[in-house]
C-alpha cells in the first residue's frame, strides 16, 4: 500500500481474532470448542471444513478438466481464460477462490503470475442467487409460494411428527411449522451445518431422525423450488438472468467475436489490461454461488425433479461440446467496439446501489451478434452457427437430462443428455428477461399464481 500506483495495491497481512462479551459483560476474545483463538468464523463465513471441501471440488475439476480431458492447460501465466465471480456472501467468495486454487495450485501458476479477477455485484444487481431482497416481484412471488406451502403442510402428520420430536427445543416449546420461528428451513439448515462439522457441534440426536430429516428436506424442497416448476415468470425473475448469462457466453464462445458476456470486463480492447481482467476467449468459468441458486437452475431447466436439497460443497458444471465436424465462425476473434462506445461512467450513488433507471443504458454499446439475441430473432445464417454445438449439464458428476432435449434432433445422437445449443438456448430464452430490473418492478398487482402450471424445461 506504500505505492501511489493502484494497480500495485495489495492487501495488509494480518491476524484476526473476534471480541465478545465476558461473563461481566466487559470484552473478552472469543473462542472455539477447543478452546482455540484464531481462525474462529463470523456467520456467513466458510468454516476449516468448507474451505477443505471446496479446494477438494477444485482438485477433482483440476483431474477432470486438465488431467483427463487436456481441456484447460497444466500451466497458466495468467487467469484471463477464466471468469471468476461470488455473491457479496463472505462464504461464497472464499469458496471461489479455494476452488480455484484447487484447480491452479501454485505449482501450476507461473512465478510471476498476476493476481486474479475476482467478479462481484452490488446487492442490487446480484443475479448470482434468487434476490427476493432487490427483486420486489419476486419477493411477492416466493412468499406467495411459501405461504402456499405453510397451508399445505403445517396440519399435517408429518408435521405433527416433527413437533413431538423438536417442539421441546424451540422458544416456548412452539409447534414446528413451514413458517415457524425459527422456520422449518432455518431448522434444516442447522441440523445439516451441525451434522456436517461432527461431534463438536452436534444438537441433541432427535433432530437426526431419519424420518424427520426426510420430512425437512421434502417440505423444504417445495417452499423454496416449486415455484420454477409450475410459474414461468419466477424463472423468470429467480433465476432467469443468470441462465441467460450462462447461455450467452456459449454462442458467445462459438460466435467468437470477444463478446461472450465479458465485455464490461476486460474493455473492448483488453484496455482493462492482460492480467488485469482483460478476460479473452475465456474457456472457463468458476462462480461462487448458493444452494439456491443450484437447485434453481436445475429447476428451471426441468432437471431437478425428485431431487433433495442440495448437499454443501454441491456444483453444476454447464458444459459446450463441439462436434468433430462442425464448422468454426469465421467472425473475428477480438471485439469491434472502440473504447467510445462503452458505457458513461456512472455516478457514485448508481454505482454503489445500481442503476434503476433502464434508460441510463441507452448509450452502452448493443449486441449485434447471436450471444444476447433470442433464438426467434437470429438470421438462418446466424443459426446455422450454433449447428454442431452441444450443452451437458453435470450436477454433482450426476449427468442431467433437459426435457426438451428428448425429442428429435434435440440432442446427440443416441445420447438425449447432450442438448443441441440451439434448443439449450431456446429453453432458456424463455426465462430470461430483457430487463430483470424492470420486470421486477412490474406487475406488482397482478396474481402470484399462473392461471395454469407453466412447465419448467421447454422450448
Amino acid at each position: 500500500m506504500s505505492t501511489k500506483d493502484f494497480t500495485q495495491w495489495d492487501q495488509l497481512k494480518y491476524r484476526r481474532r473476534i471480541e465478545t462479551f465476558g461473563v461481566d459483560d466487559g470484552p473478552v476474545i472469543a473462542s472455539g470448542p477447543a478452546n482455540e483463538f484464531d481462525a474462529i468464523c463470523q456467520p456467513g463465513e466458510l468454516t476449516d471444513k468448507g474451505r477443505q471441501t471446496t479446494m477438494a471440488l477444485g482438485e477433482r475439476l483440476r483431474h477432470l478438466y486438465v488431467d483427463q480431458l487436456q481441456f484447460m492447460p497444466k500451466l497458466i501465466a495468467d487467469s484471463d481464460m477464466i471468469y471468476l465471480r461470488a455473491t457479496p456472501i463472505p462464504r461464497a467468495l472464499e469458496s471461489v477462490q479455494q476452488a480455484f486454487w484447487g484447480f491452479y495450485p501454485p505449482s501450476a501458476r507461473t512465478a510471476d503470475f498476476p493476481p486474479p479477477t475476482i467478479i462481484t455485484r452490488t446487492p442490487a444487481d446480484e443475479t448470482l442467487f434468487p434476490n427476493d431482497a432487490s427483486c420486489r416481484r419476486f419477493g411477492q412471488l416466493s412468499r406467495a409460494f411459501a405461504q402456499r406451502t405453510a397451508e399445505i403442510w403445517n396440519d399435517t402428520e408429518d408435521m405433527q411428527y416433527l413437533s413431538k420430536l423438536i417442539s421441546k427445543y424451540m422458544p416456548d416449546e412452539a409447534k414446528v411449522a413451514v413458517d415457524s420461528r425459527p422456520r422449518l428451513s432455518g431448522i434444516m439448515d442447522t441440523i445439516n451445518a451441525t451434522d456436517a462439522h461432527g461431534p463438536a457441534t452436534k444438537l441433541p440426536k432427535d433432530f437426526y431422525d431419519s424420518k424427520a430429516r426426510a420430512i425437512i428436506d421434502k417440505i423444504a424442497v417445495e417452499e423454496w423450488f416449486k415455484g420454477y416448476t409450475e410459474s414461468a415468470e419466477y424463472r423468470m425473475l429467480g433465476i432467469g438472468a443468470l441462465l441467460g448469462d450462462i447461455t450467452s457466453r456459449m454462442t458467445g464462445s462459438v460466435e467468437k467475436n470477444g463478446r461472450d458476456g465479458l465485455l464490461e470486463i476486460g474493455g473492448s480492447d483488453g484496455a482493462l489490461g492482460r492480467g488485469r481482467g482483460g478476460e479473452t476467449n475465456t474457456k472457463l468459468a468458476l462462480s461462487g454461488c448458493h444452494d439456491t441458486t443450484l437447485a434453481a437452475a436445475l429447476t428451471s431447466l426441468g432437471a431437478f425433479e425428485n431431487e433433495k436439497w442440495p448437499p454443501f460443497t454441491s456444483h453444476i458444471a454447464f458444459e459446450l461440446f463441439k462436434a468433430k465436424n462442425a464448422t468454426t465462425s469465421s467472425r473475428p476473434t477480438t471485439p469491434t467496439l472502440n473504447q467510445s462506445a462503452l458505457p458513461k461512467a456512472q455516478g457514485w450513488w448508481s454505482s454503489l446501489f445500481g442503476r434503476t433507471n433502464p434508460t441510463t443504458l441507452s448509450d452502452a454499446p448493443q449486441p449485434d451478434g447471436i450471444a444476447r439475441k433470442p433464438l426467434s430473432e437470429l438470421s438462418s445464417s446466424q443459426r446455422e452457427e450454433l449447428q454442431g454445438y452441444y450443452v451437458r449439464i453435470r450436477y454433482n458428476d450426476k449427468v442431467m437430462q433437459v426435457p426438451a432435449c428428448k425429442a428429435e434432433g434435440k440432442h446427440l445422437d443416441g445420447d438425449t443428455t447432450f442438448c443441441t445449443l440451439e434448443t439449450f438456448k431456446g429453453v432458456v430464452d424463455k426465462i430470461t428477461p430483457k430487463n430483470w430490473k424492470t420486470a421486477c418492478s412490474s406487475r406488482l398487482d397482478a396474481p402470484a399464481f399462473p392461471e395454469k402450471v407453466e412447465v419448467a424445461g421447454y422450448e
